[in-house]
């Protein structure tokens, strides 16, 4: 496996790229650490399948170095890196069987037969292939087909990196959920280094130990699912990952106080020196539904099973807040805010506060 080291890397698909609006990566200095799971997460467009192919080599960038283990790999091919990549669309060969889809790159490597039958079998099982293996790939469907694109870059194990690029698209959503499972199992037993590039935050914090945010072709933030959830460190994080997404309210500051309207917040510290639009950011599973704090007009309850979601207007805003399944929502409803999930956000990142 290999520690990956992006360096400064800059990428634009134009001739001449005068401003940063014309790159669609801006700048990225980064180090995936070797063994280490990662997801790429971001919308369409935010530049992760970008970097995904500048890693894999499928791209050369515009500006910046990539290192493998130290050694500069910028300008080396796909095959000289030695990485395995997974595509959105099913990348295999339909007239060979399953099996022999699974064992032509070992065997285009000259691994011996006999490894190359176990390693196949083993990986058919993992997958859940075992039972078609004589069958020709062309007859299959079109999840089938991608689990065998997952298989050969799972089936070798020489390779500095495997690389996802959204590879569960066209799989229905248990088989992604057992898919995923499976990916997990293999990655705590042979610990390969793992980039995985989606804009689905459930495949992203189900599968990495570590989810690189990207947005408008940026990492914005790197964490652990619980620390994205927790302390987004842009606003963009804080919309992007939950559902429902972070609330933002602007306000205006004084020592440990938040204005909102008319509407004061105690805060949990005294925000340090920010610049920008100062706004406060709170989870909806934070936002305390009752009799007590201040008012606002519900226009709407979503029962989503395990619990309710509440879309409430305060000071003029739209704010949501989570409350129990079984839970009722008051006549008179008025909010609080828990101070252990309240963030304040000057120029949309995220400010430390003092005590």
């Amino acid at each position: 496996m290999a520690r990956i080291e992006v360096n400064h890397i800059r990428h634009s698909y134009l001739p001449n790229p005068r401003k940063d609006s014309d790159f669609a990566l801006k700048e990225v200095h980064h180090t995936f650490e070797d063994g280490g799971a990662y997801a790429l997460l971001g919308p369409s467009g935010c530049g992760k399948t970008t970097l995904l192919n500048i890693i894999s080599g499928l791209l050369h960038p515009s500006h910046g170095r990539l290192l493998f283990n130290g050694r500069d790999v910028t300008n080396l091919s796909t095959q000289e890196r030695n990485i395995a990549q997974v595509f959105q669309f099913p990348v295999i060969y339909d007239t060979m069987t399953v099996y022999d889809n699974l064992a032509f790159p070992l065997r285009n490597r000259r691994v011996p037969e006999a490894d190359v039958d176990r390693k196949v079998r083993e990986t058919l099982d993992m997958i859940d292939l075992a039972s078609l293996a004589k069958k020709k790939a062309r007859g299959l469907t079109a999840d089938q087909k991608q689990k065998i694109s997952l298989g050969r870059g799972l089936v070798r194990s020489d390779v500095n990196a495997i690389l996802f690029d959204e590879p569960l698209t066209v799989i229905d959503p248990h088989m992604k959920w057992v898919l995923r499972s499976q990916l997990k199992q293999l990655h705590r037993r042979f610990g390969y280094t793992m980039v995985y590039v989606t804009h689905d935050q459930t495949e992203a914090l189900t599968f990495a130990d570590r989810v690189v945010v990207m947005y408008d072709g940026e990492i914005v933030q790197i964490g652990t699912p619980a620390e994205l959830f927790e302390r987004p460190r842009h606003t963009f994080v804080g919309y992007f990952i939950g559902s429902p997404g972070m609330n933002v309210l602007p306000v205006s500051l004084d020592g440990r106080t938040a204005t909102l309207g008319a509407q004061r917040v105690e805060l949990p510290g005294v925000p340090k020196a920010e610049s920008g639009a100062v706004e406060l950011g709170i989870r909806p599973e934070y936002v305390r539904l009752g009799r007590e704090g201040m008012a606002v007009r519900v226009s709407k309850v979503e029962d989503v099973g395990r619990h309710k979601v509440v879309r409430a207007n305060l000071e003029g805003r739209e704010i949501a807040a989570v409350i129990g399944e079984d839970d009722e929502v008051p006549a008179d409803p008025k909010v609080r805010f828990d101070p252990a999930g309240i963030n304040i956000y000057a120029g949309s990142w995220r400010v430390e506060m003092g005590a």
